[in-house]
This record gives structure tokens, C-alpha cells and sequence, in this order.
């Protein structure tokens, strides 16, 4: 059923117990964000997702301020929902009136609503935090009209992927399936398999590689003796067939996939990661997901926000990329794009205005304005990099497909909610510095010895 609509109205039953925001810092950058912010309006958007009937969900400024609160601060799910009884300001922002010293929720409940709002819906709080920006001063609205678009890759938190590794987890767990099943093998090889996986990675830092290839082959083997000797057990059993279907395919990729094969299994846990070339020195591979990421060319008073960011599965060259990303870029901020800078990546790329797209080294019809603005091309790298660090875009720790795209959208609206704040604390100094200057004795103070 549609989550209750916040009430800003004080409750009776607290008739003794302060108001937070009577004991709280009205000047803190949480509150006055909170104080912006539209929640009503994020509601409407999102309760076209619940149904008319059963039980009340849970309120939508509560579940919004956490995943807010999350990716701004680079927290864990378990951590943001233990700092919420801790920090009165994480209270009030996600809608509490009265200092609560329980967490209302489920911490699972936080990956339940992820799933159910899903990447495009999610897309409102970026929407909503840009309107905040233009409303506050902090993002100039005439910024919006030259943006920089580049992509980069958000790696999934898997381990390095070795073919002696994939066998040893696909054995492991097909083992595992098959004592939860009361499935009984003739032989589980799991102390063979761990010594012939020790030794392959052994053979291959001595680089001896013949050695290494035929300790591979063996525990390959080892693999599909488990996997034939399950698939006999539950033979006519259509259940169980069901069940070890997915497991089965997986395995078989492991024993068979070669390095130039297009449909490759790179995670046991994770079989959606990709394999993404970087081409640079120190990181030539990245397993992930691509996203791509839209910023204005210019700096506004608050910083650079992120306009659009969103995960493209499959490793779409980045030129085919383009078109998709400048519509949602433009269904989000409401504002066609009259100049698109890219990097040389970009190179015959899908966008039906080719006039609009302005590449990196680019010469040939470019005024001296063009010319000047590709220098500021670059500018959206440190933002990434910031997504990367601050924010949780360096290591992707949700599931599945979807978990990926909600990452990427989420870490957006952390990245604005971090400028944000810094916007509100910079500003509000700046008035208060106005208000009270400090006065100065006049003299140097001297350090007193003993």
C-alpha cells in the first residue's frame, strides 16, 4: 500500500519531549537541506509504484534520506542505519520529528525498496537535488546548455578472476548444493581441488606455464566428474533439475570458455561482470559495468553536479552511447544540450545533430571559443574520481544487473547531496562572518614560555 504522507504537524502523545528541530542546529547544512528539498513531490513521483491495498509501506522520506545519506557520506547499509540512532541529524533528515533511540525498519528493507523503485525512478532524486542547486545559487541554470559527457567503468566487488580460481568456486558450490539437496557424490575432490588450484597459480608466478596448463586441465576435469556425477543423481527429477540448471551452465562455462570467447564468466556469485580494457599501465583491466556520466561544461558557485549518470550493459563502444545519454541527460534537467564535449573515444558516434558534438583534438571547424571550452573537457574526470572515492562508484556491492544501475544512479544524487552540503556550509559562514565579524586586538599574540 502507498507509504503515509509525511505530516509536519507536532504529535500529541510527545507532549514533554523537545522537537528536534528545537534542540538542533537550525543552521546545519542537513537541516537547511532538508528544509529544500520537495519530499512531497518525490513522493508523488514514487507512489505510483505501490499498491492501493494492504498495508501502509514505509514512508518514502525515510527510505530517500538513508540511500541519500548513504551514498553522500560512503556508507554501508548496516552502517548508515546504525549511525541513524546515533546522529540526530540523520533523524531529522529522514522525517522524524522526535529523537527516536530504535531504528524503525529493517535493514533489509533498504534492499527491498531499491528493488522496487529501480534505476528510473531513482533518477527523481538527481532531478530534485539539481532544482535545490538552482534554487539556492549553487548551479547556474545557463550551465546546463554546454555539458561534458565521458564514461568510466564501476567495478563489481569480485576477486581478480583466474581460471583456477572460477574452477575451484564452481566445485565448491556445486559440492555445497549437493549436501543442502541430500545429493549423495562418490567423491567431492575437495581437498585435491584446493591443492591442484594452489599449484596452478604457483606454476604460473614460477611462468611455468605447460605445468600450469596441466594442472588446470586436471582440475577442470575434477569439475565435470562433480558435475556429471550430480547430473545422474537427479536425473527425472524436474525439480531438482531446475534448481542445478543455472549452476550447470555456469560450469560449463568455466571448463569450456576460451580467452577470445564472447560470452565469458568472470564471478561465480556475479556471472553479469564484464570485462572492461582500460588500456593504462597500471590498471589494464577493470571488471564491471560501464557508466557514463554528464556534467555542465562550466563550473558553477556550488561545483560541478552530475546532470545524468546512468550503467550500460553489454560494452557498448561509447560513440553508440551517446544518443541515449543525452536523452535522459535532457529528461532530467529539462534543457537541450547546444554543445556536447566528448573525448576522441567518441569518434563516429549515434546522435542525429553531428554539429552539436565537440570532440577532444578536435580542429577542423572549431571557432576560438570551441577551442577554449575542449580545454575543459577534463574537468569532468576529477568529478568521477570524487564518485569514485567519496562516493561508492569505485566498488559496486549491490546485486545483479539491477543493483548495478542502481548504483550508478545513486551515486549521482550522492555527489550532488555532497555539493550540497558543502554549498549550505560555506554560504551560511560567509552570512554569519557578515553578521558577527571578528574583531582583532591589533597585536600579535606572543607565545608564552615556561
Amino acid at each position: 500500500m502507498r507509504p503515509p504522507k509525511h505530516s509536519n504537524q507536532p504529535e500529541t502523545a510527545h507532549l514533554f519531549q523537545p522537537l528536534l528541530i528545537d534542540i538542533l542546529d537550525p543552521t546545519h547544512e542537513l537541516v537547511v537541506l532538508a528544509a529544500k528539498i520537495d519530499w512531497d513531490w518525490i513522493d508523488g513521483q514514487l507512489c505510483e509504484l505501490y499498491s492501493t491495498t494492504g498495508r501502509a509501506a514505509i514512508p518514502t522520506r525515510l527510505m530517500v534520506g538513508l540511500h541519500l545519506l548513504k551514498h553522500a557520506k560512503a556508507l554501508s547499509d548496516e552502517e548508515v542505519c546504525r549511525q541513524w540512532k546515533e546522529n540526530p541529524y540523520f533523524q531529522l533528515f529522514c522525517g522524524e520529528k522526535y529523537f527516536q533511540h530504535r531504528f524503525p525498519i529493517e535493514r533489509s528493507s533498504m534492499t527491498h525498496w531499491r528493488k522496487r523503485i529501480g534505476d528510473k525512478k531513482l533518477e527523481t532524486l538527481i532531478s530534485e537535488l539539481l532544482r535545490v542547486a538552482h534554487q539556492t545559487g549553487a548551479l547556474d541554470i545557463e550551465s546546463l546548455s554546454k555539458v561534458i559527457v565521458d564514461t568510466t567503468v564501476q567495478p563489481k566487488n569480485v576477486t581478480h578472476p583466474t581460471d583456477a580460481k572460477l574452477a575451484l568456486r564452481g566445485l565448491t558450490e556445486l559440492v555445497k548444493m549437493a549436501k543442502l539437496h541430500g545429493i549423495k557424490l562418490r567423491q567431492s575432490y575437495a581437498k585435491e581441488a584446493k591443492r591442484l588450484a594452489i599449484m596452478a597459480g604457483r606454476y604460473a608466478h614460477a611462468k611455468q606455464f605447460k605445468r600450469m596448463r596441466k594442472t588446470l586441465k586436471k582440475l577442470k576435469g575434477r569439475l565435470g566428474r562433480v558435475e556429471r556425477d550430480i547430473s545422474r543423481k537427479i536425473n527425472g527429477n524436474a525439480d531438482l533439475e531446475e534448481t542445478f540448471r543455472l549452476p550447470f551452465y555456469k560450469a560449463f562455462l568455466i571448463r569450456t570458455q576460451k580467452p577470445r570467447d564472447k560470452v565469458k564468466i568472470y564471478s561465480w556469485h556475479a556471472p553479469e561482470v564484464e570485462c572492461i580494457a582500460k588500456g593504462k599501465a597500471h590498471k589494464p583491466y577493470e571488471f564491471g559495468i560501464k557508466v557514463s556520466v554528464t556534467t555542465p561544461m562550466e563550473r558553477s558557485a556550488g561545483g560541478l553536479f552530475v546532470l545524468h549518470s546512468e550503467a550500460i550493459e553489454g560494452r557498448p563502444y561509447d560513440g553508440h552511447t551517446l544518443n541515449r545519454v543525452i536523452q535522459a541527460t535532457r529528461a532530467i534537467s529539462g534543457i537541450k544540450p547546444e554543445r556536447i564535449y566528448v573525448d576522441k573515444g567518441y569518434v563516429g558516434h549515434d546522435y542525429p545533430d553531428k554539429r552539436a558534438v565537440f570532440r577532444s583534438g578536435q580542429i577542423r571547424g572549431v571557432t576560438p571559443e570551441i577551442k577554449r571550452e575542449l580545454w575543459r573537457r577534463s574537468a569532468v574526470e576529477p568529478v568521477i574520481g570524487h564518485m569514485k572515492t567519496d562516493g561508492h562508484l569505485g566498488r559496486n556491492y549491490l546485486h545483479g544487473k539491477d543493483g548495478d544501475k542502481i548504483n550508478a544512479v545513486l551515486c549521482g544524487a550522492g555527489h550532488n547531496m555532497r555539493l550540497l552540503l558543502k554549498w549550505f556550509a560555506t554560504f551560511l559562514l560567509k552570512i554569519l562572518s557578515t553578521i558577527f565579524p571578528q574583531k582583532s586586538s591589533g597585536h600579535r599574540p606572543e607565545l608564552q614560555c615556561a
